[in-house]
């Protein structure tokens, strides 16, 4: 007995070792990777060669690359590489094997070429996610794949992709998502994968394959004339030798023809969208579409409120031509849920369409969840119009927002713009907060946001704030809950993420009022989440960070805004510090809920008048004894003032 606990500590110890080793290791390596993807790949746009500056040596440097997720902000090693549509031209990045700590790769939409490596799972061993969708990969899906256990996406699609389709890759007991459509496959499709995946959009375009959800594969009699197949063979070798002589001929003179005529395959960055013309099974609205015409928009703009109780379907043809086509131009905003972009009608009038990334609802599910967004109406949130399902494509619909978001407001680049002053920064903060408030308390089903930042908050023409993105966990995950897991890896932006999210993975209420607290940081102090442009160079930590610190030496007061210095409201500023400091308490259950968070900012705010008719009361879930010695204290002390 004595002899085996020696045995399981020493064991134990030695785990330790080997796991301390191999995320040091992981993080020095990181930067090789990022390295040799850079140098393998040509950047026709030149996003690498502006953003992936490696001069800089200071620790988590990488992790501001354009298309790098980081474990940790402050920390040299990647959890994520996401560069769909960007140009990019080359093979399989081999140097991906040294981002020994990474889970999700992403380089669809791109000019990638060759074959994917027989040897993956040695390359990418941990990833739960793989994209190499609509490249120009040739040759057979390695059956390698296989033995990526943790693979949940798998998307292959719009390639160049021929042989069979490997039967281990359907024992993948974790995959969610799997396409292979518009490939130049064949042969039998496995029967190993599970029914949500086996699908014809999945499969489709591949003139080769056959079996279930396509046309079943044809039997070969076992009737043959030994006589009628050495004669074939002989005549088949024969027309094939000259087919072939023929087909490179034309083949060759097609290529240097191509080649003349197209120098660049995407430059509108919408290849994908083009590829959706003539999609067989579009679906559309039938008689209930919103048809884009001037007078019946208008309609909608002033009766969506009170009339609609649902949103609408739309044409793809409309989003189409409203978007010219997705076109690149058009992009006004992209986040770990989609890309946003501008479309136009016919008589001007703009909207919003967000193009969903990788949702894995059916389209039933789909449908069924906007009937339920549909009903998610109030002041503070974005308005939903409508929605567009074609193929694998989730389009949502929105009113457009022309001050566009919150994040471009705080952090201006242009220095001729003159910053916001206080009482606009603070009604900001406000009505967002009694916009979260209503959905944590009042909307049914209650809404955890679970990606809060400043770019999730919009303003309109009023500088009125709108929160977009509400309740698209749900239609990322079809499986959630009030205390939704995540998926993926994928927690939030970077400089938001509560703490506890890291160690439970569960989005919480209390997680999004830590994500909001980190908002009102950037309202009262105008620095970035993650970059403290005022803190010290030897300082490398994040906005909440810098905060803790100088709260815990008593200089707050060097936190605020220059510009906001000397205005005769530093007594608010300081209140409306206080709450945001509340916020991102470290421990969740001393954090207030996010009406308390309304309450105690409107209490700070009541001198401006922002009240409104529609103001919320305290819910049932709200600790009411606590709620008030709070608002009291804020209120005597702004009193005193």
């Amino acid at each position: 007995m004595l002899i085996s606990r020696v045995f399981k500590v020493v064991l134990v110890s030695c785990l330790w070792l080997l796991l301390s080793c191999s995320l040091s290791y992981g993080t020095e390596t990181d930067i090789a990777c990022l390295k040799s993807i850079k140098d393998s790949l040509m950047d026709t746009r030149n996003y690498l060669n502006s953003s992936w500056n490696f001069q800089n040596a200071t620790e988590g440097f990488i992790c501001a690359f354009l298309g790098v997720e980081c474990w940790h902000p402050n920390e040299n090693r990647v959890l994520n590489i996401r560069l769909p549509d960007m140009g990019l031209k080359g093979r399989f990045p081999l140097g991906l094997t040294n981002c020994t700590s990474m889970t999700g790769i992403d380089l669809s939409s791109n000019e990638l070429f060759g074959s994917i490596p027989q040897n993956i799972s040695k390359i990418i061993p941990y990833a739960t996610s793989l994209d190499l969708s609509s490249n120009n990969f040739s040759g057979e899906i390695p059956s390698n794949l296989a033995n990526i256990s943790f693979l949940n996406v798998l998307k292959l699609d719009h390639n160049k992709l021929t042989g069979q389709i490997p039967g281990q890759i359907g024992f993948l007991d974790r995959l969610k998502t799997f396409s292979v459509a518009n490939n130049l496959l064949s042969g039998p499709i496995p029967t190993s994968f599970n029914s949500t995946i086996l699908t014809e959009e999945n499969f489709a375009n591949n003139p080769g394959l056959c079996g279930m959800p396509l046309s079943s594969c044809p039997s070969i009699s076992k009737k043959t004339n030994t006589g009628i197949i050495a004669g074939a063979a002989i005549g088949g070798v024969t027309i094939a030798a000259i087919g072939v002589a023929i087909g490179m001929f034309f083949y060759y003179r097609r290529v240097s023809m191509m080649r003349k005529l197209k120098k660049d395959d995407d430059p509108e960055g919408n290849k994908w969208a083009k590829g959706l013309k003539g999609v067989k099974g579009i679906k559309a609205s039938g008689s209930n579409t919103l048809f884009f015409h001037s007078f019946y928009f208008y309609f909608i703009f002033l009766q969506v409120s009170l009339f609609e109780k649902s949103v609408s379907k739309m044409k793809l043809s409309d989003l189409l031509k409203a978007t010219n086509h997705f076109h690149k131009e058009n992009i006004i905003g992209t986040g770990r849920t989609g890309a946003v972009y501008k479309a136009v009608l016919e008589d001007g009038t703009p909207l919003m369409v967000k193009r969903l990334q990788d949702s894995q609802h059916s389209e039933k599910e789909f449908v069924s969840e906007m009937a339920t967004l549909g009903s998610v109406k109030h002041s503070n949130l974005v308005p939903l119009l409508g929605y567009c399902v074609a193929n694998k494509e989730r389009f949502l619909v929105y009113k457009h927002m022309p001050n566009g978001t919150l994040y471009d407001h705080i952090h201006i680049a242009d220095e001729s713009r003159k910053p916001m002053e206080w009482p606009l920064r603070l009604k900001i903060g406000i009505r967002a907060a009694k916009g979260f408030a209503w959905l944590h308390h009042y909307c049914n089903p209650r809404i955890i946001h679970r990606n809060v930042s400043s770019k999730c908050i919009l303003l309109d023409a009023d500088f009125e704030p709108k929160i977009s993105d509400f309740g698209l966990a749900r239609l990322m995950n079809p499986i959630d809950t009030h205390l939704s897991t995540f998926v993926n890896g994928e927690f939030g932006d970077l400089g938001y993420v509560a703490p506890e999210y890291a160690r439970t993975l569960v989005a919480t209420p209390k997680g999004d009022v830590y994500s909001f607290g980190t908002v009102l940081l950037e309202l009262v102090t105008g620095e970035r989440p993650t970059h403290v442009a005022k803190a010290p160079e030897s300082f490398k930590g994040s906005l909440v960070e810098w905060i803790t610190q100088l709260s815990s030496n008593s200089q707050l007061k060097d936190a605020v805004d220059k510009s906001l210095a000397g205005k005769g409201v530093d007594n608010e500023i300081f209140q409306f510090l206080k709450v945001a400091c509340n916020c991102v308490l470290p421990t969740p259950k001393e954090r207030p809920t996010m009406f308390e968070v309304y309450q105690l900012l409107r209490a700070i705010g009541e001198q401006y008048h922002f009240t409104t008719e529609d103001e919320i009361l305290m819910p049932s879930d709200a600790s009411g004894a606590d709620y008030m010695e709070e608002l009291i204290v804020a209120r005597e002390e702004r009193e005193n003032h």
